[in-house]
This record gives structure tokens, sequence and C-alpha cells, in this order.
């Protein structure tokens, strides 16, 4: 197989609607994306995105077709094309909303390759894929875990983590679809998008600069879901926990957004990180930004780099 080098999201990928059960709102699906260049008899890897965000790292999955791997990506119910006019964006009343889809797409990709297949999450996601390693009906068919810069604590003060919960739970006791606007500084946003001070092109509908709400029903669902993981976490397989070296907290954008993780605390990844399993390794990209592969170029080819050297030992 010829060295791939760029991919289009739009000609390169295939896109299948996943239909699932309908919830509180009404119909559900979710979208499984599969690189056309996947051979379907080698193994696997399956992203899972985060927050505000839906599947646009087209070069990673050409690092990872490279390297020797097919390449899925999973797009929540709710979030990118699996949003529907009727929906909340990036709503959820429990993160075990999202095992269906998970497991559905696992199963689809073990039947075509046979190959057992490692899990990516970033951010939401990476709390997501850690919570499934634990719960999920599908996990057995995953012998790997990777998470990029994963949410595994609310980046705010002891005081304020003190009060969300009982704030969240009396908003939605009177509104089901409370929220809080502006959640989220759009630095990040910013220090990414090509159209402000980044390099990337992504859809201002699913991932707009200056996000969706935070609703307390998603922000309550979050912090029980954290909270699990932080009570008794036993994933059973290796697991890699990559972030920055450094987080930043700033409401102005400045250059130095390009080298920290603006989003999350980091000191609360390695904290919480290092629990998930018996087997977790830790790395610290110098320099990298909320997601790593979004990073400068010369920082995601070290991101790449140390993914790819630690599949080798456990594959």
């Amino acid at each position: 197989m010829n060295s791939i080098s760029t991919l289009n999201l739009d000609s390169d990928f295939s896109y299948q609607t996943i239909d699932l059960p309908d919830d509180y709102e009404g119909k559900v699906t979710a979208t499984l994306i599969a690189a056309n260049a996947n051979t379907g008899n080698r193994k696997s890897v399956l992203y899972v995105h985060g927050f505000i965000d839906y599947f646009f790292q087209a070069h990673m999955a050409a690092k990872f077709l490279n390297e020797g791997y097919d390449f899925y990506a999973l797009e929540l119910r709710k979030y990118g094309h699996s949003l529907l006019p009727h929906q909340h964006p990036n709503y959820c009343r429990s993160i075990t909303e999202y095992f269906p889809e998970i497991s559905i797409s696992l199963k689809q990709i073990n039947e075509r390759s046979k190959h057992k297949i490692t899990l990516i999450g970033h951010s939401t996601g990476g709390l997501t894929t850690s919570l499934y390693m634990n719960e999920g009906e599908e996990r057995h068919l995953v012998n790997a875990l990777i998470l990029n810069s994963p949410f595994l604590e609310f980046n705010i003060s002891k005081l304020k983590r003190l009060f969300l919960p009982v704030i969240s739970k009396f908003s939605i006791l009177f509104n089901k679809f409370a929220k809080l606007d502006e959640a989220l500084s759009r630095v990040y946003s910013q220090s990414i998008h090509k159209g402000d001070f980044g390099e990337w092109e992504f859809s201002q509908e699913w991932k707009p600069v200056d996000g969706f709400p935070a609703f307390y029903a998603w922000t309550n669902a979050v912090l029980k879901a954290q909270n699990r993981l932080k009570k008794e976490s036993n994933i059973q397989v290796p697991v890699l926990v990559m972030h920055s070296s450094k987080s930043l907290i700033t409401k102005i954008y400045s250059e130095e957004a390009h080298s920290a993780d603006t989003v999350l605390n980091v000191e609360h990844i390695k904290k919480f990180g290092s629990t998930l399993g018996d087997d977790v390794t830790m790395v610290s990209i110098k320099n990298g930004m909320h997601d790593l592969v979004l990073s400068r170029k010369e920082v995601r080819e070290l991101v790449f780099q140390k993914m790819f050297s630690w599949l080798k030992n456990i594959d």
C-alpha cells in the first residue's frame, strides 16, 4: 500500500448512519465513519471525539493507515453528522447513553477484520471510552485504550466543584434543558480554527468557535461518570494517557495558547488518569494543545510517534 499523505473528508471516507432507539427527544442516530483505504483484514482503531466536536482530523486517519491500521471514527448521537434538527446539540442525561453506538461500531469493525480494536478517546470522548471500558457490553473486543487529554475532572475551582452537583441537579429539576451559555472560553477554538489563529478547517455548524451551551443535564452526567471512575476504575487492557505538559487558563487569545491545554487542568489528568487501570502509561507532551493531534506540526509528529511506539509494544 502506497503511503498516504492527505485525506479529504468528503471523498476519502464513508459515512454510515446507525439508527438507534428513540430517546426523550425523539429519533436518534449515530454515524460510523470509515476510511475508504481500509483493507478489512488488519488491526483497526476507533476514534471517539470530545464535547463541541466531531471527526475532522483526517491527518490522524492517514497516520494510522500508513502504520498498518484500518481507521474508523464514531460521531456520537447529537454530534456532527448525527445531530438532528429536533435535538439539543451535544445533550445527554447519562454518559452511558453513548454505549449502544460504541457497541454497535465495535461489533461491526470486528466482524470486518476479525482483529481486536484500539479505542481512542479525546477529552469527553476520553471520559466516555474510559467508562465504557469499565462497563461496556463489547469491551472484550478492545485490546488497547488511548486517551488524548481525557476529561476526568472539571477545570474549575474547588469551591465551584463543590457546588456544581447541587446547581446542576437543582436546575434540571425545573427545566430538563436548563443551560449555561458561553460555558467554555473561545480561546481554544480560536487557536485551532483556520479562520482565526489556527490551521484547521471545521464546520461552524457542528463545532462553532463560540461553542454550544453546556446543558446542566450534561454537566450532571459528566460528574456522575467522573465520580464512578474515581471511585473504582478497573480497565483490563493497557491504557495510554497523553496530555500537554502545561495548562493555561485565559479568556483572551495569545500565542501561548498554541503550546498549552487551554481547556483542562493537566494535573487532574495526571492524578486521575493514572488510576484508570493496572497497566497505565502516562505521557506528557511539551507544548501540546488540548487536542494533541491538532498541535503544531513538530509537536503532533511527536504525539504520533509516542502513540505508535506504545502500540508496537502491546500489539
